[in-house]
């Protein structure tokens, strides 16, 4: 019997704003040095499942994290915007506690699941997860029998994307589902009747990343 299809969803190493609980969205930044050694680690767990390439958002965070599967598995990695993480708005650059000092209305809605443009002026769960499905559909579309494809993006965009493939309620998922840690990730198989889930939030071993920030 073929090896199913596989997608692995991974989400970029820490940041300095992740380790200060800084909402990031779309401002690139850079790995820290903590981040980069998640990444090798990360990348050196993956060669396992064999991925023959690397499809990674271009935002620095994400790009450098597939770049570091991408050499140790020896596949090419090619950069698609769409994968970027949800733009935050105005909430980009502010704390997790400043949101809510500064939003208490929105952060509210936050905690109940509910979805809503972020920051004012910039994306919905809603518009990532079409952004984000146009870019997988078309790996999808591209994949051979068996293949496996490492997605290198962000924790927001990284759960919608899982949750949009597998036809979970967005909302129920956010609630239910902890996020993706730094250079976690989500494995998916293609069975019968489309994608699932096989395993979430998965890291290199020694798991020495449980306390980290799960903010965009």
């Amino acid at each position: 019997m073929s090896r199913p299809r596989r997608l692995v969803v991974l989400r970029h190493g820490e940041t300095d704003s992740n380790a200060r609980g800084i909402w990031q969205g779309q401002l690139d930044h850079e790995l820290s040095e903590r981040g980069h050694a998640q990444a090798r680690a990360a990348a050196q767990a993956l060669v396992a499942l064999q991925p023959s390439r690397v499809v990674a958002s271009d935002l620095l965070r994400a790009q450098v994290t597939g770049r570091d599967v991408a050499q140790a598995c020896g596949v090419p990695i090619t950069l698609d915007e769409r994968l970027r993480e949800i733009h935050a708005g105005d909430w980009q650059g502010l704390t997790g506690a400043e949101v809510r000092e500064r939003y208490p209305e929105d952060a509210e809605r936050l905690l109940s699941g509910e979805d809503f443009v972020r920051g004012g002026h910039g994306e919905s769960v809603a518009d990532v997860a079409e952004r984000s499905r146009a870019a997988v559909s078309e790996v999808v579309a591209s994949m051979a029998p068996g293949e496996c494809v490492v997605l290198a993006t962000h924790g927001v965009t990284g759960r919608t994307l899982v949750v949009d493939l597998v036809g979970l309620d967005q909302q129920q998922a956010w609630l239910a589902l902890g996020g993706l840690r730094n250079c976690h990730w989500a494995l998916l198989e293609e069975g019968r009747a489309g994608w699932r889930v096989v395993e979430w939030n998965v890291g290199a071993p020694p798991d020495a990343t449980a306390a980290e920030s799960v903010i965009a």
